[in-house]
């Protein structure tokens, strides 16, 4: 694929996760109020699939407007607990409470991606991986903490799993890379299909 695919994002493993499946691509990390964005859409009664998806859009549309010759991958992940969106813990307090209100249940990670091309988007996709954590103990949470703190602070959910985070887990449903925050296979379907990359 041409080097003209730009990832409207910080994050490190969604780089690692792309460039893994061959792509070459820049990094321009967009400065959008998320916090602001899950208000209003809060507010507007949205569902969680739709926060994650404007979220992916708006990363994906300010960088665009920088680069409209560029193609833009904007993504976001988003924690559905029961119809609530859950956020990166900011805190090791926060950490432990979003744990402590995991444990034993199920919720869903939605990780939304949106393509644009000439400032425009061209393609978008909503994965979803259900994930049922144990009834882990508060001892337990606070010796995961202690070895892995502050490390998943950038995870929202306050777990990575592919690290020691997956011993948290009794059940998962979905893809690693949905899990990880790309749906990854549906987009290079995607640039399969219409020629973008060789098939």
């Amino acid at each position: 694929m041409e080097s003209d695919l730009i990832l409207a994002s910080g994050s490190e493993i969604r780089r690692r996760m792309l460039e893994s499946a061959g792509l070459t691509l820049r990094i321009d990390s967009p400065r959008v109020d998320e916090d602001a964005i899950r208000e209003a859409m809060a507010a507007e009664g949205a569902s969680p699939r739709d926060t994650a998806d404007t979220l992916a859009e708006a990363k994906a549309a300010k960088v665009a407007a920088r680069h409209p010759e560029a193609r833009v991958l904007g993504c976001d992940q988003v924690l559905d607990l029961d119809r609530e969106v859950l956020s990166k813990p900011s805190t090791r307090e926060e950490a432990a409470d979003q744990l402590r209100r995991l444990r034993g249940k199920t919720h869903r990670l939605l990780s939304a991606a949106v393509l644009f091309e000439g400032a425009e988007p061209v393609w978008r996709h909503v994965g979803t991986a259900r994930l049922t954590m144990r009834p882990v103990s508060d001892t337990f949470i606070e010796a995961y903490l202690d070895r892995n703190w502050p490390a998943v602070c950038d995870s929202v959910g306050a777990y990575k799993i592919e690290e020691e985070g997956v011993r948290l887990f009794a059940h998962v449903q979905g893809d690693l890379f949905t899990i990880q925050g790309l749906p990854l296979l549906e987009f290079l379907n995607f640039l399969t299909d219409r020629g973008s990359i060789p098939g």
